[in-house]
């Protein structure tokens, strides 16, 4: 499957999902509104989460999928189904190490949760019933990381395998049950708060038996044998290590944003999880998407020894990153006050806390584009098995991080944590672009420079035509909850989305042809890119 086409079809699911989860997240700002309830329904939300996205889907993934995709691929002349074999036997191993580990975290995790929730969520303590409520939702949540952890290794062999889409659709999961239980079980916030909890552990169950039923129907069904420490485990813990910050950098950024913002009062956690929320449609759906479809193709190129076709896959991925990436910065930057009105002003989501929101989407939004970039950078060092590098700059990210949201909070408040966040990715991404350059495994090809010049224009000119067309539907984005509002912001969203493909087609940010063609054919051996239009 070529790139394009496996970012596309990952970042069509993850689309797909996103839209739900903004159903979500509408109902749960309806019932839960931005106060105490939901300020602890999000921390025991963001628990599992963060250990799910450092352990599972950050370290776990970066050091699996290569280590899985050399096993596939080979080099000793073994036949395919002896490689095969061997790719299945470590994620067996994988398996059976991951699952001891994981229940012996929950069993650890379930007694200590008050430790735990201090620790995310030290301003709570100030409020007793806030942090009660928090553990006992925490303690129903947890449970959710065990199984999203078996989700993520599923995933990892589907992969490599070169199987994007069932993998992608597993999030839909979530939210369907997440809305379901909004639907059927909100009777108020208290009630409303403990049927998100079980939801969350419900669907984690229900998205690991998707991802089995899967590996079956690809004639990959795993095994569960007896945990063995095997080289090749060995191997893969020594690179998990420091990939667990290197690869969720980011979800530790938030969540040091959401422990400071739980010493500012009740509902900074709220407003910035719902600006992360709407910040995540595109990171979601572009960011995620081309770091899950690059590493299998990197590792797979460094490993045959090919670095030309490893760079211009990387050029390529950031093209495509910042194509999609570019105006959806733009436009949460010109018009998210509008955005988070009709979305989520409603019920006891009030209008100050659409305000409040607002301001943490700007900031968070001028981190977007690196966000997404680092998703397509990082591979190029876990494709070879680096993970103590990314560490090294994690740190760097992440102590850059906790200076600027101290400096930033005092005087912005929870704005400043959102913007703090934002710098401390750009940094990340100077910092990882420059290692991969020096070492001479990447450098921005005249072909992404251009382009991109180019993006920031078509998005330019995109933001003035949205300002003057938001002017020409202050009426209708004004009026109360209704029909009137959710037409007037789709015709924003389509009409900004229209203008921006229309101005990068006409500069030459991109073209029709090409992405015909990225998106039809399979994969061929790849040769640097060097002019703006293809043959």
């Amino acid at each position: 499957m070529a790139l394009a086409r496996a970012i596309a079809t990952v970042g069509g699911l993850t689309m797909v999902s996103r839209v739900l989860g903004f159903v979500r997240d509408i109902l749960i700002a309806a019932v839960l509104g931005a106060g105490p309830i939901a300020d602890a329904f999000f921390t025991a939300f963001r628990l599992p989460n963060l250990f799910r996205r450092l352990f599972a889907e950050g370290a776990f993934n970066a050091a699996f999928v290569p280590l899985f995709s050399r096993a596939l691929t080979g080099s000793d002349g073994a036949s395919s189904e002896a490689r095969r074999a061997a790719a299945r036997l470590f994620a067996e191993d994988a398996l059976a190490v991951l699952l001891t580990a994981l229940l012996v975290l929950l069993i650890v995790a379930e007694l200590f949760m008050p430790l735990l929730v201090s620790g995310l969520a030290p301003g709570f303590l100030d409020a007793p019933a806030t942090f009660e409520r928090a553990v006992t939702l925490s303690r129903i949540t947890f449970p959710y990381l065990v199984f999203m952890s078996l989700t993520a290794l599923a995933s990892g062999v589907l992969n490599g395998l070169g199987r994007f889409a069932a993998a992608a659709a597993a999030p839909v999961l979530l939210n369907v049950v997440l809305i379901a239980a909004m639907v059927g079980f909100a009777d108020s916030a208290a009630t409303g708060a403990e049927a998100l909890a079980w939801g969350v552990a419900l669907a984690g169950v229900l998205q690991f038996l998707w991802l089995a039923r899967s590996l079956r129907q690809a004639g990959f069904a795993l095994r569960l044998p007896r945990p063995r420490l095997t080289p090749a485990v060995r191997r893969m813990l020594r690179l998990m290590a420091p990939g667990a910050i290197g690869a969720g950098v980011m979800q530790i950024n938030l969540v040091v944003g959401h422990l400071l913002a739980s010493l500012i009062g009740a509902g900074a956690i709220s407003w910035l999880y719902f600006a992360d929320r709407l910040v995540q449609l595109p990171l979601g759906v572009v960011g995620v998407a081309v770091g899950i479809a690059l590493l299998p193709l990197l590792s797979r190129q460094v490993r045959s020894g090919d670095q030309a076709a490893a760079a211009d896959s990387q050029n390529r991925a950031i093209e495509m990153a910042l194509l999609l990436t570019l105006p959806a910065t733009a436009a949460l930057l010109t018009i998210p006050g509008p955005m988070i009105a009709v979305l989520f002003e409603r019920g006891a989501f009030a209008a100050a806390d659409s305000r409040a929101t607002t301001l943490a989407v700007m900031a968070y939004a001028t981190g977007l584009p690196a966000f997404v970039v680092v998703k397509a950078l990082a591979p190029g060092f876990f494709a070879r098995e680096d993970t103590a590098t990314p560490v090294k700059v994690a740190v760097a990210a992440m102590a850059a991080n906790l200076l600027l949201a101290l400096a930033l909070m005092a005087p912005l408040g929870h704005v400043g944590i959102a913007l703090a966040t934002s710098l401390a990715s750009w940094l990340n991404v100077a910092l990882l672009g420059g290692l991969l350059m020096r070492r001479g495994h990447w450098r921005p090809d005249g072909r992404l420079l251009r382009r991109t010049v180019r993006m920031i224009v078509a998005s330019a000119v995109m933001s003035v035509g949205l300002v003057l067309a938001a002017a020409a539907l202050d009426g209708w984005l004004a009026a109360p909850a209704g029909v009137r509002p959710v037409l007037a912001l789709a015709l924003l969203v389509g009409l900004g989305g229209g203008l921006f493909a229309g101005l990068a087609l006409a500069c030459r940010a991109t073209s029709l042809q090409e992405l015909r063609r990225q998106l039809a054919r399979p994969a061929k051996p790849a040769t640097p890119a060097t002019e703006d239009t293809p043959p």
